[in-house]
């Protein structure tokens, strides 16, 4: 069966398309899929229809598309994927069944939505900066009792997208950009929690009693509940992930290696990677900061205070991959 004969009309568009088989495996695609994605007939054709995913489309819109696509239905929406070249390419899709000589084929037709009048379409780089300040903003304005608080917030978050980055080619871990951008920008509201602690306890010289101590460690569940109540105000899932793992930050970044933290004494990899990468960073920026209380460290007794405790307050990993980084 000569395929790109029998689907000619289609491979004439003026838009991007693809033709998958039964199986979901690419058979052809036509010049204008070469020309705006940059990858050629040769590479695609043989391959799975995601090849170029960029993880950026929510789980829900491919849910959508297996379920059309089983019961042998059209099914249009819009993904997110990536060109040769690393750039987003946005598209709305089209993917409608087709009977040819009694076997089943898929054909996609895109419509790159970068090329819509300006207004029309919202392109997902300005999504992140908006999705980064409305976080930012967020924090800042929870812990607007400390003037100084704000170079603090700023720092973690440059720090923890340095760390996130450097542990996830330190140790190959293969982490999507979403969830690395994520744990970057939810960073910023790990302490937002403070919010409710009493600013003699929060801002005290000295040592703390235990009863202050107490007090001081409700700022986790303190902040989770200010971060609820937030959420469930949102009607759709513009930020319902980074949400998530901003959830486990605030929750979970006093928590310690060997389970001595608080509020859970979660312990080891129960405690997820996101509290962890913070762990690290908002000990070390706080060690190497200048505050109305203390004095700066020097960066090298700081990063000799996380190798020392090491295995016990901090996961050993996320250590060694601090270390890596020749910026700070």
């Amino acid at each position: 069966m000569n395929v790109e004969n029998l689907l000619s009309p289609y491979l004439q568009l003026a838009d991007a398309v693809i033709v998958t088989d039964k199986d979901h495996v690419v058979v052809t695609v036509n010049d204008a899929y070469e020309q705006i994605t940059g990858y050629k007939k040769d590479f695609i054709v043989g391959r799975r229809a995601g090849v170029i995913k960029s993880h950026l489309t929510p789980e829900q819109t491919y849910a959508s598309m297996k379920k059309a696509l089983s019961e042998k239905k059209p099914w249009s929406g819009v993904f997110v994927n990536r060109k040769k070249s690393g750039e987003l390419w946005h598209s709305s899709i089209t993917i409608t069944p087709i009977l040819i000589e009694d076997e089943l084929f898929f054909v996609g037709i895109f419509r790159e939505l970068e090329q819509l009048d300006s207004g029309a379409y919202v392109p997902q780089e300005q999504i992140e900066e908006t999705k980064k300040s409305i976080l930012e903003v967020l924090a800042i304005s929870c812990e607007i009792q400390d003037p100084s608080i704000e170079d603090h917030l700023i720092n973690v978050r440059k720090l923890t997208e340095k760390l996130i980055y450097a542990h996830n080619s330190y140790h190959n871990l293969n982490l999507s950009e979403e969830y690395m951008r994520n744990v970057a920008y939810s960073s910023i509201l790990h302490d937002i929690g403070k919010a409710g602690i009493p600013e003699g306890i929060l801002y005290k010289p000295g040592p703390l009693t235990k009863y202050e101590r107490l007090i001081m460690e409700t700022h986790p569940l303190i902040g989770f509940d200010i971060l609820k109540k937030i959420t469930s105000k949102l009607k759709d899932n513009f930020l319902r992930q980074s949400y998530k793992v901003a959830e486990n930050i605030i929750l979970f970044h006093h928590e310690k290696w060997n389970g001595t933290g608080y509020p859970k004494n979660l312990k080891g990899a129960e405690i997820p990677l996101e509290a962890r990468i913070v762990a690290v960073v908002d000990v070390f920026e706080a060690l190497t900061s200048r505050r109305p209380y203390k004095v700066a460290w020097p960066i090298e007794k700081a990063l000799n205070f996380l190798v020392e405790h090491q295995n016990t307050h901090f996961d050993p990993d996320v250590v060694a991959s601090f270390l890596t980084i020749k910026h700070f």
